[in-house]
Parts: structure tokens; C-alpha cells; sequence
């Protein structure tokens, strides 16, 4: 019977000889010698250095977060918002839209004057906060958490900045 054994420590050196033979045989009788390399830690080191960090907090940049934040405004605007202002219009107001020229004319400059508005409604917009009074300003659907309003004002703002070039219109 063939069994491979080593013929020196294979973690600690940088090549193996493995040899083929009968265990119980000498060395000088034994039919077959091969040298396998054995990879050093020091090969392994780009590789774990790489993926230490690939997860490491250093690779989230705010970039990264910012698309994500991105993408759960649009998803939250097109939850509660689409309805009214797809693509960045409005189909109860057309004075009132959210592109940047209706939004400046109606003194809404700031990512906080959206987040307020949206929060406590203005005019024939209802308000979507959790906390929104007096009950017949606020919407009747559900209401949104702060950090929710956050997000849709940042949405909203970086859109009318845009002219809305991210949000398709469901063609209604």
C-alpha cells in the first residue's frame, strides 16, 4: 500500500517534499520523491490585508451611504409622494411643484423648510409627521417617522437641484 508522508515540518518551511512509498521502508527504498510549495503566510497577507480593509469602516464612504439614502428617498417618495408630485410636479397645485423655481418662489430654499412642510403640511398639502397637528392639516394615510422626512427632504432637495432627472413618472 501507497501513503504520502512527509519528510520535514511542511508549516514552517517554504517547500515539502512529500514522498510515495510504503511507510515501513527506508528512506534510501522509497519509490517516488515530489516537492509541493506550500504557500507562505507572507502570500496570504495582501490578501487578508485586502479584505480587513474592504470591511473596515474606511471603505463606507459617505459616498456609499449617501446612494443608499438615496435610494430609500426615492422608495419612500414613491410610497407617500408619487401620488401628488410624480416626476417633481403636482397635479393639485401646478404653482406648487418641486422644481427649484416653484419651490424658491413658494420660499422653500432649505432641505429643513422641505422636511417641515412635509412634516406638518402647508396649504393643500396634508402633513405626514407622527406628531402632526391639528388633525385636519395631516394626512388621513400613514404618517412617517422623522427620520423617514429626513430622508424625503433630502430626496426632494437633490432632485429639484437635478430638475428631477431620477424619478419616472408612472405615466398617469
Amino acid at each position: 500500500m501507497e501513503i504520502l508522508s512527509a519528510v520535514s515540518p511542511c508549516s514552517y518551511v517554504p517547500r515539502c517534499l512529500l514522498v510515495k512509498g510504503n511507510a515501513n521502508q527506508a528512506p534510501s527504498k522509497l519509490k517516488h520523491v515530489e516537492q509541493v510549495k506550500i504557500p507562505h503566510f507572507k502570500n496570504m497577507f495582501p490578501p487578508l490585508v485586502a479584505a480587513f480593509v474592504a470591511s473596515s469602516p474606511i471603505c463606507n464612504t459617505p459616498a456609499t451611504a449617501q446612494s443608499v439614502d438615496i435610494q430609500r428617498g426615492a422608495t419612500l417618495f414613491g410610497q407617500a409622494c408619487i401620488g401628488c408630485h410624480d416626476g417633481g410636479g403636482n397635479i393639485i397645485q401646478p404653482g406648487a411643484t418641486l422644481f427649484t423655481k416653484d419651490l424658491e418662489r413658494n420660499g422653500v430654499v432649505t432641505e429643513d423648510d422641505i422636511y417641515r412642510i412635509t412634516y406638518y403640511g402647508k396649504g393643500r398639502m396634508p402633513g405626514f409627521g407622527e406628531s402632526c397637528t391639528p388633525r385636519g392639516q395631516c394626512t388621513f394615510g400613514p404618517r412617517l417617522k422623522e427620520d423617514e422626512i429626513k430622508l424625503l427632504a433630502e430626496f426632494v432637495k437633490l432632485q429639484a437641484d437635478q430638475g428631477w432627472p431620477n424619478v419616472a413618472s408612472n405615466g398617469d
